[in-house]
């Protein structure tokens, strides 16, 4: 894994945890028949392509080898209800014409897939133990508040690369989600509802030794590590006053979060030196470190006057040099840089010819 100010298009727009990624529906019409794939001001983009061509697909993260990614899609080409986990190379394989592999069961709803080290097995989580159905997302009233649901069936899950599932890493009651793994390949960090807030937890590959590492009141989520995997860049909603607080503790107590006001954090992998990064308001989020450890890619609302444009940006740890990345009218989030920091992949309402699709895009990185 998140407060917009809800928002004025009638477009497919996301705003997703670490992760978990969920649509907003809006409420203007909206027309946009834009093919554009890339734009002049994307200086640090180079050789763009589309990777998926239909549905909502995010999240996409970096096999250890560059080679792969794994994501999650609801394309209903492919047959699905709701998000399911995927694994597909990034060369050799055309998108429009096939269906990639499928990792996750089919069963319950899944989010926040990543590699484990060797790359032939991969975490995400799934409520399939709490039904095999798709699990009801909360109603959306006019002018009322965007919503998630935090669903408490969610639990992590280890698969291999043919959608086998290998192992449970977590069962305690309540929201386990939104699970990356180090670059060491020693830990992943997740995020939990086990204390009855949403903090982030680390625990080691095979799910023993579970610390909390957050403990302020809020969302934590969308935690990534940095290059040398001794830091921990996440986003996390702080509400202020009596009002925020008791708001925000009944929402979660219905399984509900309000993810409009949202700001990076880093601190350490035992969570010491907790350190805000981002001061911008509105909604940031997504973040995820740059190659050198000193700068962190975030996608962010807060240059938008009516809220729905998401852009991509790059900031140093210290919150300094704020600097624009993408530039699409609509939506890009999701960055991750592959392991040898050669590629960028992120996701974008771009090329989608005026209908609701997220794709999945990737580029060459240049600094």
């Amino acid at each position: 894994m998140k407060k917009f100010s809800l928002l004025s298009v009638l477009a497919l727009v996301f705003f997703g945890v670490g992760s978990s990624f969920k649509p907003i529906h809006v409420n203007e019409p909206y027309h946009r028949r834009d093919t554009t794939v890339s734009y002049p001001q994307e200086k640090h983009l180079k050789d763009l392509r589309q990777i998926t061509f239909g549905g909502d697909n995010a999240e996409a993260y970096w096999s250890f080898d560059s080679k792969k990614l794994v994501f999650q899609s609801n394309n209903k080409a492919w047959g699905l209800q709701c998000d399911q986990i995927f694994v597909t190379p990034i060369s050799g394989i055309d998108l429009k014409q096939s269906k990639p592999q499928q990792i996750s069961s089919g069963l319950g709803r899944t989010t926040c897939a990543y590699f484990l080290p060797g790359n032939k097995t991969v975490l995400y989580a799934s409520t399939h133990l709490g039904g095999a159905e798709c699990p009801q997302e909360p109603e959306r009233t006019p002018g009322g508040k965007y919503l998630w649901s935090i669903y408490d069936t969610y639990d992590i899950f280890v698969a291999d690369l043919k959608g086998k599932t290998k192992k449970q890493l977590t069962n305690q009651q309540g929201y386990d989600a939104e699970a990356t793994v180090s670059p060491k390949g020693d830990k992943i960090v997740f995020t939990s509802t086990r204390n009855g807030d949403l903090d982030l937890y680390t625990m080691n590959i095979d799910g023993t030794n579970v610390k909390q590492i957050t403990h302020e009141l809020g969302y934590d989520g969308g935690a990534f590590f940095s290059p040398d995997g001794k830091k921990i860049v996440f986003r996390a909603s702080r509400p202020k006053t009596d009002e925020q607080k008791k708001e925000y503790q009944d929402y979660l107590l219905q399984g509900l979060v309000a993810p409009t006001e949202m700001e990076i954090f880093t601190c350490n992998v035992d969570g010491s030196d907790l350190k805000q990064v981002t001061h911008l308001g509105k909604a940031n989020w997504a973040p995820f470190y740059h190659p050198s450890g000193k700068k962190i890619l975030f996608s962010s609302n807060h240059k938008s006057s009516r809220g729905y444009q998401f852009n991509i940006y790059m900031i140093n740890e210290d919150g300094s040099d704020l600097e624009q990345i993408t530039y699409d009218a609509v939506f890009d989030s999701f960055p991750m840089f592959s392991p040898d920091g050669k590629k960028l992949v992120f996701s974008s309402n771009r090329n989608n010819g005026g209908t609701r699709d997220t794709n999945l895009f990737v580029a060459d990185w240049v600094d």
